[in-house]
């Protein structure tokens, strides 16, 4: 399951404290990039898990809308920040629900963020090593891809269902040397999800980010700890 919970996380601080955003361009080498909430609009998963799923749920089991939000709410808290979370093979066990195709039938309303093409082929157009890394499950992955066509300017695509273990865990990213060798003091972080921002940083990477608007529908998420961006166009040169 993507993390709808960042709508849970929102931190009332001042996002306009750090006055320059611009990251030192010429120390970093790599960029790890995060999908939903970071490339994409969080939208697309929050409107999923949260309304849809319910409704079909409902409708599934001859329940309430209302007896099944809540059966769903406790579930999804349950599982919250484990691998299953993002599992769809997981969630179609539990639910007795076919999640990939629900997913397929409002798959129009995946959609890109702000200039995200824009950000993207800046960093191929200046030799940055593109990588996306995500706890999307595999299925999910592919569909976004297939409807967005942003694979084509990653160098590579981690899942974290290959690695074993989600992104906010703690050993994540020593293990991600091992698919993906990168230095940690010329590496971008850049992801909506400031748990996954925290194990990142105490981990050592250099430059970590967040999104300030993961759900273009949805809170504000702002750290005084992290760097929150409105727009990649603030990190451009």
């Amino acid at each position: 399951m993507e993390p709808m919970y960042n709508i849970q996380m929102t931190i009332d601080s001042d996002s306009e404290k750090f006055s320059d955003k611009m990251p030192q361009w010429q120390d970093i080498d790599t960029v790890l990039l995060d999908m939903d909430g970071t490339l994409l609009d969080l939208h697309f998963d929050n409107h999923f898990w949260l309304q849809h799923v319910p409704l079909c749920y409902a409708k599934k089991h001859s329940l309430s809308s209302e007896e099944a939000h809540k059966r769903l709410m406790e579930r999804y808290s349950e599982v919250r920040g484990s691998l299953d979370w993002y599992c769809i093979d997981f969630w179609s066990r539990e639910l007795s629900l076919d999640i990939e195709q629900l997913k397929h039938d409002i798959a129009e309303k995946i959609s890109i963020r702000p200039d995200v093409v824009e950000f993207l082929s800046w960093l191929n157009d200046n030799g940055k090593r593109v990588v996306l890394v995500t706890n999307a499950h595999p299925a999910s992955l592919n569909l976004k891809m297939d409807k967005t066509s942003l694979h084509v300017h990653f160098d590579k695509i981690i899942n974290a269902h290959d690695i074993g273990q989600a992104k906010e865990h703690e050993g994540f990213w020593e293990k991600l040397q091992s698919y993906e060798a990168y230095d940690k003091q010329s590496t971008l972080l850049i992801d909506d999800n400031l748990e996954v921002l925290e194990c990142a940083r105490q981990y050592g990477i250099q430059y970590c980010y967040g999104i300030l608007q993961p759900d273009s529908q949805g809170d504000v998420i702002s750290s005084d700890r992290f760097i929150a961006l409105n727009s990649f166009k603030e990190i451009l040169p």
